[in-house]
């Protein structure tokens, strides 16, 4: 039986730094590890007493703060099963998380009340004050406890429960390419099974502090902000702001941050747009999202002395490949694949094993029918299986569609079935093993890191009043690898302008996470198409509509 929170968060040395908090308003605050352990069994008291029980859902709308990760490891704790989501998601977002998956209560920010409002949740929302960190260290300080006015901590510890490895513990949602983003549901498996990248990519050990800027709420956030590190002892940083490349900078000098994980485009971006310093402290720096182009690795290696590692992973699967500490970095390679992990290439796609990935999700929730794609340079397109389909009934409890493997094995199956799991991904192999990303077999586009199913960018496109047809793809941008471009046909009695083009972009921020608009917007009369009358995508990536 395991418990992420008891086996790993309880054991270790209460006294040693877990966290260190770098609120959105310049505070500073370093939590131990008896202070996570702590907050988190009082966070599971709370979410006890308001009806929460194993195998239920609870959805997340906070940013990197602690109360986010008190509230995941809370989840752990007593089985429930987290959905973390980011606070770039828009009504209609959430909205079709929250069908997909109905969850038994909502942990959300105070800032973020308006969009989550908007999107008209049937469960209960415990609301975190936006300034409540100080509060809660305050709190968990005093000895003994006074009356607790902090939401998320005013109960006593609930105890960790005996859990199977097949029982689910954590939801991410795919980007979605041909339809709406589908929830993909983890085990417990795959937070102990974290510790092979998190020794074999990752590299970060008992004396370093890890800061992995990705957002809560995205797959890469839940494996590597704090699971991750804190399998192997580290300490993680937590930055609540958004990215700017000079802070970026100084912050990981003032912190003496010793392992940085960022998305490619971040390190493109702060090398194009800053001059990287030295960083005396940093001895590990990695990335996954996409490929990083050799001039990056090269300007952070000249300012640091450290290089770039690549590595790869999907919302499905977790991470799958990496170059290990100390390993040789060939530019444009994701590395090999992890210890234990069998994948090779067939026709000129990886395939991999599922029988050899710790990681390796349960099932799909929801509309089985909806195609989705994952957390790597790009993702799952594999063939879904029957009976992948476990939507959630109309008024049931969340946990009844959660369940456990056993309830739905036609994926976690796949483990000893021997079927292949076919990435998606076209990728190319050196003679030494080293595995090189070519691009999507399907249509999602990859930008900033970022995975952007076509489908919701059309969509959004076509709710507006001008817009008779829509097609989104990916078009070539220096520092952000790919940005959405979107060739629109107007309806009658609507011409394009610069004014229109503006007022399209704003329209689809407003429907959507903002991180998904077009950046380009392209006016035809037409949209190519084939015979049967589908998009060629293909013709509109290489401009033969232009």
């Amino acid at each position: 039986m395991v418990n992420f929170a008891r086996d790993t968060v309880d054991a270790q040395d209460p006294a040693r730094t877990a966290l260190v908090e770098l609120a959105r308003d310049g505070a500073r605050r370093v939590w131990s590890f008896g202070d996570a352990a702590d907050g988190a069994a009082r966070a599971a008291g709370v979410l006890t007493a308001r009806g929460v029980r194993r195998g239920d859902v609870v959805l997340t709308l906070i940013g990197n703060r602690p109360e986010w990760v008190l509230t995941m490891v809370a989840c752990f704790r007593i089985g429930a099963v987290v959905l973390p989501c980011t606070e770039q998601l828009r009504p209609a977002d959430l909205r079709s998380r929250l069908e997909a998956v109905p969850p038994r209560l909502i942990v959300a920010d105070e800032r973020n009340r308006e969009t989550l409002e908007a999107a008209a949740p049937d469960a209960e929302v415990l609301w975190v004050p936006a300034a409540a960190s100080a509060a809660a260290g305050q709190v968990l300080a005093a000895d003994p406890a006074p009356a607790i006015d902090h939401p998320l901590l005013a109960a006593d510890p609930a105890p960790a429960v005996d859990l199977d490895p097949g029982d689910g513990c954590l939801i991410t949602f795919t980007s979605g390419t041909s339809g709406r983003a589908k929830p993909v549901l983890h085990g417990q498996r795959y937070l102990t099974g974290q510790a092979v990248q998190a020794k074999h990519w990752l590299g970060a050990g008992r004396d370093d502090l890890v800061w992995c800027t990705a957002a809560s709420g995205w797959s890469k956030s839940a494996r590597n902000v704090f699971i991750a590190p804190w399998l192997t002892g580290a300490a993680a940083l937590l930055h609540d702001a958004r990215f700017d490349p000079a802070e970026r900078l100084e912050l990981l000098v003032r912190e003496r941050v010793t392992v940085l994980c960022m998305a490619p485009t971040e390190y493109r971006v702060i090398s194009a747009r800053a001059e990287i310093p030295p960083l005396p402290d940093c001895r590990g720096l990695v990335a996954a999202g996409e490929a990083l182009n050799p001039e990056v690795i090269r300007a952070w290696e000249a300012a640091t002395g450290v290089t770039i590692r690549d590595g790869y992973g999907q919302t499905e699967t977790g991470q799958l490949t990496g170059v290990p500490p100390g390993g040789e970095v060939r530019p444009g390679s994701m590395g090999r694949p992890l210890p234990g992990v069998r994948a090779w290439i067939d026709d000129g796609e990886l395939v991999v094993d599922p029988a050899t990935v710790p990681t390796f999700f349960l099932r799909y929730l929801g509309d089985a029918g909806a195609a989705g794609d994952g957390d790597g340079p790009a993702d799952e397109h594999g063939p879904a299986a029957d009976g992948a389909a476990g939507g959630a009934g109309a008024g049931g409890a969340a946990g009844e569609a959660v369940g456990r493997a056993d309830d739905d094995t036609a994926l976690a199956d796949r483990a000893t079935t021997g079927e292949v799991w076919r990435t998606g991904d076209r990728v190319t192999q050196d003679d030494d093993g080293y595995l090189f990303f070519e691009g999507r077999t399907d249509d999602v586009i990859i930008s900033a890191g970022y995975r952007i199913g076509p489908f919701e960018v059309e969509s959004a496109l076509v709710s507006h009043h001008a817009v008779a047809e829509a097609a989104a793809v990916a078009a070539p941008d220096p520092e952000r690898g790919s940005v959405v471009r979107a060739v629109v046909v107007l309806r009658d009695g609507h011409e394009p302008s610069d004014d229109l083009v503006r007022e399209l972009q704003d329209h689809v921020k407003a429907e959507t996470a903002p991180y998904k608009y077009p950046r380009i917007v392209d006016f035809a009369d037409e949209l190519p198409k084939t015979s049967s009358g589908k998009v060629r995508r293909k013709a509109l990536r290489e401009g033969d509509d232009r």
